[in-house]
């Protein structure tokens, strides 16, 4: 590791990417994997965990590792493509250290951990070393804290966590991560550590999370709010996603939150909790862009912008007599996002509208809304009912959820790369 400065800050490489000696990107940093050892003894760095294409976590020992800074790092040799599984006799430094509460031995003084340097041993061991401290009281923990640096054997506070452990820190480096990509990290921590950093995130935040967990997750976490802020958090969620969880909770606990939720939002979940799970209605949104034919171009293209729309939802406007609220007036048409490109902005969004093609029913089965997006090469299409009012909108992403298996978001897509590093483990 003739390349690698002799010490490192952790909180640097999360999401650092990795590459193979060829410059091929491996994938990127999520987190690191030490042993804790008795006596004050420094932490031994086992090696790092790394997400590869198709959102797989595996374990890259240190072994493999010949170059390592903040802004990449670079393994040798064959890397084992196994799914990363932590063992008891592990921790993760970024899910289970940082924000740790410590106590300094000589001063008594006690610290919030944001931060942890490791660095080659002289038995080419990589150890955690030094640990960031944020000092104060238990009231006093902030960002205005007093920050220093201490040896590791100058602290304690690194046994099994009873107490609880806040997130803040852990949040900071993960907040670049995409939403899909945190889930994927919370989902590999333990159930209370998983807790901790769902009461840390705001109401959105954990809206988008909780969106692209597994259900098990997803009621587990929800289960551990308390219900006002579970409701709030219900309504922060797409209509579509907070029906499919609430459906998956004990009638009592979720006629609660229906009553917590507000009126208008708690309308829509129970609108498509009305119908059959496998259908156009079980899995269509109620909050697709939606706007009257006197509306410009100019208009449809600013609500297509609008960032928290997924692509599938921008790739349409759909064009209604009033009221614009689902179940809206009759459907007149739908306007593609490549045929606004084209238009002159002040141009009206009605004289741009595809209106050849059939709308889906509520009732529709998973294989007709399939046939349906691959017939017209479309990612989304409107839903509408008897009276050819808008109900919703189904997009190619919800189609997508419903077909593939339950647990797709623990099953790994087809990699290349084979070998095993995991006996490299100690």
């Amino acid at each position: 590791m003739s390349t690698s400065p002799t010490r490192v800050f952790v909180a640097r490489l999360a999401g650092v990417q990795v590459f193979d000696p060829a410059g091929d990107q491996v994938g990127k940093i999520r987190d690191l994997v030490v042993v804790l050892r008795p006596s004050g003894l420094p932490p031994r760095v086992l090696g790092l965990v790394v997400e590869v294409f198709g959102r797989r976590s595996i374990f890259v020992p240190m072994t493999r590792v010949t170059s390592i800074d903040s802004g990449q790092v670079i393994t040798t040799g064959l890397v084992n493509m196994r799914r990363f599984e932590q063992r008891p006799t592990e921790t993760l430094v970024f899910g289970q250290m940082l924000d740790r509460r410590v106590t300094i031995r000589e001063s008594g003084a006690q610290g919030l951990v944001y931060d942890m340097a490791m660095e080659l041993a002289r038995n080419r061991d990589w150890v955690i070393s030094r640990v960031a401290l944020q000092e104060g009281t238990a009231k006093r923990f902030g960002r205005r804290g007093q920050t220093h640096q201490v040896e590791w054997r100058d602290i304690e506070g690194f046994a099994p966590p009873e107490e609880a452990q806040g997130a803040t820190h852990l949040l900071a480096a993960l907040e670049e991560m995409r939403p899909a990509d945190l889930a994927h990290v919370i989902h590999d921590l333990p159930p209370k550590r998983r807790g901790e950093i769902a009461a840390a995130l705001n109401d959105e935040r954990l809206a988008d999370v909780l969106e692209e967990l597994p259900e098990e997750d997803q009621v587990q976490i929800l289960g551990a709010l308390d219900s006002e802020r579970a409701a709030d958090v219900l309504e922060e969620m797409s209509p579509d996603d907070a029906a499919d969880l609430i459906a998956e909770l004990p009638p009592e606990t979720a006629e609660t939150l229906l009553q917590l939720m507000e009126p208008e939002e708690a309308e829509d979940v129970r609108r498509l909790m009305s119908y059959e799970e496998h259908t156009a209605g079980g899995m269509m949104t109620t909050e697709p862009v939606i706007l009257p034919p006197d509306a410009t171009i100019a208009d449809a293209l600013a609500h297509v912008r609008q960032a928290e729309l997924s692509p599938s939802l921008a790739a349409l406007v759909y064009v209604v007599r009033p009221p614009l609220e689902p179940p809206t007036g009759r459907l007149i048409g739908v306007a593609h996002i490549q045929r606004l490109l084209r238009e002159p902005p002040s141009s009206l969004v009605g004289a741009a509208l595809d209106t050849d093609i059939e709308p889906l029913r509520p009732d529709s089965t998973l294989e007709e809304v399939a046939r349906h997006l691959a017939t017209y090469n479309l990612v989304a299409a409107p839903v509408v009912d008897e009276d050819n009012r808008l109900v919703g909108a189904v997009t190619v992403d919800d189609l997508l959820d419903h077909l593939l298996p339950e647990n797709w978001r623990d099953t790994p897509a087809p990699l290349r790369g084979l070998g095993d590093g995991r006996n490299l483990r100690g």
